[in-house]
């Protein structure tokens, strides 16, 4: 029978394990195996069960109302595992609608449509000890393999009158697996595992949310595959949205006649790529929502979702002008609290393009609650940059360095995912600017800095083969590429890197903290030169220099934050990349002078369009030099005290001295007397001031006074003469 408690939990919006009550489960009655099926069709007026155990005619199975709420249920004797059914709905209006069960665990292979039964109980899983071990990899070393299970390889191609025939998840796990364990991946990212019509929605508009896609084989086959993935240390994380959902008649859209997974309103119903939103501010889409992210987790060990289009939950229609959309926020608080609670260690990770804050915070400190978010701004930046005849990137330097000026704003995970590979958008490599050879040595130095900048890292299946071809979903990848020299050679480079970025817990453990990245070079734009130190707090350094235009740098001097040697431990431009090997060989010892406000420096030799990645060897660490500048700090405090203590003693002793000159001045005269002395002092003192200002004066200067005094003398002369001449002349009269 029914759980009752699971059926107000679900109307209460805060169901995880609806898909116990909905579907269709085995149940025994009176010693006779049969199925029962379960349905949320409020707006209906009656809903049978057909299927081929009744010749789809649902006459004899008409279900009944459990209580009131909108269920509907019914136990049919003798159904088989693999026996197909649908829902048979009589709308308000008297008409007759076929669905698919909204809840079904497994479905008819496309282009069929319908729900199959399926009991997923009975599988033995072998994974215990990767399930108690796994954590949501903040301080763990992540990059992830994203992939597409159909055209990753192709059994048979598609050709213009057959459909391809795709590998099922058991043959792919002898393939794929081992693949992505040699190219030093640690994730694979699966695009979405769950049931859709059309081949060329890659199954992001999906009408079975539980039923795992029948295009691969059956739900246990993929429970096999992803138990081989834990087995060889490979998680698995897949896409799911809960944006929106596809438009087909068989689906959810007006599933009863009416409005119970959309929204009401016409204008809010419909999304721009034609299909429907989902109602997240209903209660019972809410618990459907949350169930179907449960689901994966408790049934296929999942590791981790990662959910599209959640700038389309955010705000209204994903513009943040119209709005933000209050119930799907809601909606996704509840579901990350829940799903934390419960599954800690599965990873929530959210494809979200706006700047809507917090996305990856606590909900109880404020924030949206999931793990991680794409830096798509990052990603935006730069391709743009690599895109740049490099004549013009030092004016678009802060392309590259802007990230780091809001990456401890979130948890970000830094993607080159399939959407920048496909409809004209040209793959990695083709986005490069120039011709053939300069392509693929800007493309071996964009991933040195795509690996070397804190983030998790994710890159489309392609993107490590060097393709020149733009990933369809009807077509397997380039593997003949790698007969090439230049593309094998890329696919080893590719290879390298990435083992090298699993071995330095530099380049992972810190990621989100800020002590675990430093700019060495970030303002050389005339010559597009980037150098940055990774940390590790336990001891661990590596420093990556980048030149992304076409100079060659023979010396050029790089601010280093330790003394000690530097190993070159990759280099883009070495022969075994295609390269022309203009490498640095030999350990670098580092030089004492200051640099780029570092101590030390090396010098490095830099090809065109390269990068070279180096491993610190010295005994420094993160910790070892704070305690180095706390030490000199404390000596230069210190110091500063010892020499004001002994200035404070020596203005002192002058003080002492003129004690008994104070008992003196007691018997000096009176005030006035003193004063007049005083006065007397003064004026002698200016006195002999004035004297010695007239002695110390120039030449010149005096002989202008003289001349001054000589002129004087001689107009008085003139006077008296004239006086006595006048004197003569009255005589005379």
């Amino acid at each position: 029978m029914l759980d009752d408690f699971l059926i107000k939990l679900f109307h209460e919006g805060n169901c995880l394990e609806a898909y116990k009550i909905f579907g269709a489960h085995p149940e025994t009655v009176d010693n006779i195996d049969g199925v029962r099926f379960t349905v949320f069709a409020p707006n209906a007026r009656s809903v049978q069960v057909v299927g081929d155990f009744n010749g789809w005619d649902g006459h004899n199975d008409y279900m009944e109302r459990y209580y009131d709420g909108g269920i509907w249920t019914k136990w049919i004797p003798n159904v088989k595992q693999f026996q197909m059914y649908k829902y048979r709905i009589e709308t308000v209006s008297g008409a007759l609608i076929d669905k698919a069960d909204p809840y079904a665990f497994f479905s008819e292979i496309r282009p069929g449509t319908a729900s199959k039964v399926y009991d997923l109980t009975g599988f033995e899983w072998t994974d215990d000890k990767w399930m108690k071990e796994r954590t949501n990899n903040y301080d763990r070393k992540m990059t992830i393999y994203e992939c597409n299970l159909g055209s990753w390889k192709l059994k048979e191609p598609f050709t213009d009158t057959q459909d391809g025939v795709f590998y099922s998840y058991e043959e792919l796990a002898d393939m794929l697996i081992p693949y992505a364990k040699e190219n030093g991946f640690t994730h694979l990212e699966l695009m979405p595992l769950n049931e859709f019509p059309f081949d060329g929605s890659w199954g992001y508009q999906a009408t079975g949310y539980f039923s795992a896609t029948s295009r691969y084989g059956n739900p246990k086959q993929l429970m096999h595959f992803i138990d081989k993935c834990h087995e060889e240390g490979i998680g698995v994380i897949m896409d799911m949205v809960l944006a929106h959902f596809v438009k087909d008649a068989h689906g959810l859209h007006q599933f009863d006649g009416g409005f119970v997974y959309e929204y009401d309103d016409i204008n809010r119903r419909y999304s721009e790529w034609d299909s429907v939103y989902f109602d997240a501010g209903k209660d019972t889409v809410r618990s459907f929502l949350m169930s179907a992210v449960h689901f994966w987790a408790e049934e296929f060990h999942i590791d981790g979702i990662r959910f599209d289009a959640v700038s389309n939950m955010l705000y209204w229609k994903g513009n943040k002008f119209i709005g933000e959309n209050d119930g799907a926020i809601e909606m996704l608080k509840r579901m990350n609290v829940r799903m934390h609670e419960q599954y800690p260690a599965v990873m929530l990770i959210a494809e979200d393009s706006t700047d809507f804050p917090y996305v990856t915070k606590p909900v109880k400190d404020g924030g949206v609650g999931f793990d991680y978010k794409w830096d798509m701004g990052w990603m935006n930046d730069t391709l743009r940059y690599f895109k740049e005849d490099p004549v013009y990137r030092q004016y678009d330097h802060n392309l590259l360095t802007f990230s780091m000026m809001y990456f401890h704003s979130e948890r970000f995970i830094l993607p080159f995912s399939h959407d920048e590979v496909v409809h004209g958008k040209a793959t990695i490599l083709n986005k490069m600017w120039g011709l053939n050879d300069d392509k693929f040595a800007q493309a071996k130095a964009l991933y040195v800095y795509m690996f070397m900048h804190p983030g998790k890292k994710l890159n489309f299946m392609g993107n490590e083969l060097g393709e020149y071809k733009e990933w369809d979903e009807k077509k397997a990848l380039g593997w003949n590429i790698l007969e090439y020299p230049q593309h094998d050679s890329f696919h080893k480079f590719f290879s390298d890197l990435n083992h090298i970025y699993q071995k330095y817990p530099a380049l992972w453990k810190n990621d989100y903290d800020d002590l675990g990245f430093e700019w060495l070079v970030v303002d050389d734009s005339q010559q597009s030169v980037f150098a940055f130190a990774r940390h590790c707090k336990e001891g661990g350094c590596i420093v990556a220099v980048m030149n992304f235009i076409g100079n060659e740098h023979e010396e050029y001097c790089v601010p280093v934050p330790f003394e000690g040697t530097y190993k070159e431990i990759l280099n883009t431009d070495d022969t075994a990349y295609t390269g022309k090997g203009i490498t640095n060989p030999r350990a670098l010892k580092s030089k004492k002078g200051k640099a780029n406000n570092e101590d030390q420096s090396i010098t490095v030799k830099l090809a065109p369009f390269s990068a070279c990645i180096f491993e610190y060897q010295g005994d420094e660490t993160l910790e070892s030099r704070w305690y180095k500048k706390e030490a000199e700090e404390k000596a230069k405090k210190e110091a500063e005290e010892k020499a004001k203590k002994e200035a404070e003693e020596k203005a002192k002793e002058p003080k002492a001295e003129a004690k008994p000159a104070a008992k003196k001045a007691a018997k000096k005269p009176t005030a006035k007397v003193t004063a007049k002395k005083e006065t007397k002092e003064t004026k002698t003192t200016a006195k002999k001031t004035t004297a010695k200002k007239t002695t110390a004066a120039k030449k010149p200067a005096a002989k202008k006074t003289a001349t001054k005094t000589s002129t004087k003398k001689a107009s008085t002369s003139k006077k008296t003469t004239a006086k006595k001449t006048a004197a003569k002349t009255d005589a005379k009269k």
